[in-house]
Order: structure tokens, then sequence, then C-alpha cells
């Protein structure tokens, strides 16, 4: 990528190793790449971030490292509350962030994460099937206890990312959810709009907190949102 190449970061939801968003990033084109939460890829595979502040750190190192003249930032669900927090920090480093697109998350000031999921994997398994039953992988799969466990320590993290360290950014941020998502409610990501100096939009589309990245009808819309933030 050269240095003015626009770049879009693609960040994954609790549990989530990127694989639900292989299509999208397809349809965003070779601009759009998959932030990396640490303990997911590579050398450092299982060994997760201690704080919800080292996610965001890596998050940023990351995007620093590929030098893009600007950005735009697309999180789902837990990723929205880390794209939001890297966004923060892009600014305060100089790197022009063109939006902020939340996906199936409601805004930082009404966040509440259940605590049970946090500790017994038996309740993580309920949280994941009460959302989406797609989340988890069959029982067969040797992949599932990794997703459990993945996603406990996300929750974890989520926990203590309390209000006291959200910043407001200075993009627009474009909000957005699935009719039938259980997680974000309209008035939930309406509230999306006090996190941000830069205005924000509300969008609604046919599905729910996941299968909503699969649609067509988002995955255009969301196409054409990031190119209008490069206009």
């Amino acid at each position: 990528m050269s240095p003015d190449s626009p770049s879009i970061v693609v960040f994954p939801g609790a549990g989530s190793f990127g694989t639900e968003l292989r299509g999208l990033l397809a349809e965003l084109g070779p601009s759009a790449w998959l932030a990396r939460y640490p303990g997911r890829f590579g050398r450092d595979f299982g060994q997760g971030a201690g704080t919800f502040q080292e996610v965001v750190r890596s998050c940023v190192a990351q995007v620093e490292r590929r030098r893009p003249s600007r950005a735009v930032l697309v999180g789902h669900s837990f990723g929205a509350y880390a794209a939001h927090a890297t966004a923060r920090e892009l600014e305060e480093l100089g790197t022009v962030v063109s939006a902020l697109v939340v996906v199936g998350a409601t805004a930082p000031a009404l966040l509440t994460v259940p605590e049970p999921p946090t500790l017994r994997r038996s309740d993580t398994v309920a949280y994941l099937e009460g959302i989406d039953p797609d989340l988890l992988p069959d029982e067969a799969d040797e992949w599932r206890e990794i997703v459990i466990d993945t996603t406990m320590q996300d929750l974890r993290l989520l926990r203590e990312f309390t209000t006291s360290q959200v910043r407001e950014v200075r993009c627009p941020i474009l909000a957005v959810r699935g009719a039938a998502d259980p997680l974000a409610s309209t008035s939930g990501i309406g509230a999306w709009a006090d996190a941000t100096s830069g205005g924000c939009t509300r969008e609604e589309f046919p599905g729910g907190h996941s299968d909503l990245l699969r649609t067509p009808e988002f995955a255009s819309w969301l196409r054409e949102a990031c190119l209008h933030s490069y206009a």
C-alpha cells in the first residue's frame, strides 16, 4: 500500500477471528484489511491482551505501520468500541480518520456487559447462542473451545472499559444495526451521537447481530459509505 492509499480497517467482534468478515472484506476491495487483536494470530497465538487499552495500542500500531493518508474504521460489536478508542488515538497522532462505522453496538455511555459470561464457559455459550447461534462452531469443531475462551476474555476486557475512558472523536460516526439485533436498539445506536463532535447518522438493515454482515444490502451500503468518506 502506498503512503497515499486510503485504508479501511475492520475490527471484529468478541471471540471472532474474522471468518464472518471475509465476504465483506472482499466487497470493500484491496484497501480493506482486518485488525488483528493480540493473541489471535502469529507467534503470540493464545496470549491475549491483559487490558482493553492493550488491544487499542496494538490496533493503533497496526494502522500507523501502514502510514495511510486517511482511514475509515469499521467495528462490529466489541470491535466498535475498539475502533472508537483507536480512532481517538489516531486523531491525536495526526492520522486523518474520515469516518467511524459502528455496527451492532450500543453507544459506550449505555454499554453494560453481563458478568456471568466472563466467569463461566457455560454462561459464555448461552450468551453467544442468545445473540446468534451461528457465532459458535459446531461441538465437533476444535475451534469451538477457542472461540468460547476468546469471547470470555474479550468480554472481561470490555467490562473494564468504562465511560470515563471514552473520549469524544472528531470524525463522523455512522451507527448501524440489524433490525433483529438483540444487543443494539435504535436508541442505543442513536446515542453514539454523544461520542463524536463530527455528527452521527443511523442506519438499519435486515438481519440480526452478525448475519447482517453477510447481507448484500449492508455490504453495498458500506462500500458506498467508505467511498463517500474519501470523497
